[in-house]
């Protein structure tokens, strides 16, 4: 399943015309709605630098757009753009539709196991993922 997922998400960033951290970047603008530069940088891994020339790319695809924070006029808001979405609900949207049912093929029962297995797989990956940067951090 995770190459196909991983084989799907790399043929989507090629039709977007981005790479892949460019896609993972859309895919928390979609789920958090607006974010800083500095809350995007640390959940992709990026540098300061690295982030403002993702950014650049996105808002030159008009995927993005950087605006002042309402709130606080010093922090700077990165939001996806309508076009983005809708590109992007043709991408990713029949995985809702026939998502939705494929769950109804399932009880609730059913699908409180598979959601405890997929929650202790992630939980699993996450702690191996920290034992490798740390051990590996030490060399």
């Amino acid at each position: 399943m995770q190459a196909a997922v991983d084989a799907y998400d790399e043929a989507a960033a090629r039709v977007l015309g981005v790479n892949r951290t460019d896609l993972r970047c859309l895919e928390l603008l979609m789920r958090h709605g607006a974010l800083t530069p500095g809350r995007i940088g640390p959940e992709l891994g990026l540098t300061t630098g690295s982030v403002t020339a993702m950014l650049d790319r996105l808002e030159r695809l008009g995927y993005a757009t950087r605006s002042p924070d309402p709130g606080d006029r010093r922090k700077v808001l990165v939001t996806m753009t309508d076009t983005a979405r809708e590109k992007a609900w043709r991408l990713y949207g029949p995985f809702a539709t026939e998502g939705d049912a494929l769950m109804r093929e399932y009880s609730d029962a059913d699908l409180e196991v598979l959601a405890g297995f997929l929650r202790r797989s992630r939980e699993l990956y996450e702690r191996q993922l920290e034992r490798t940067l740390k051990e590996h951090a030490e060399k």
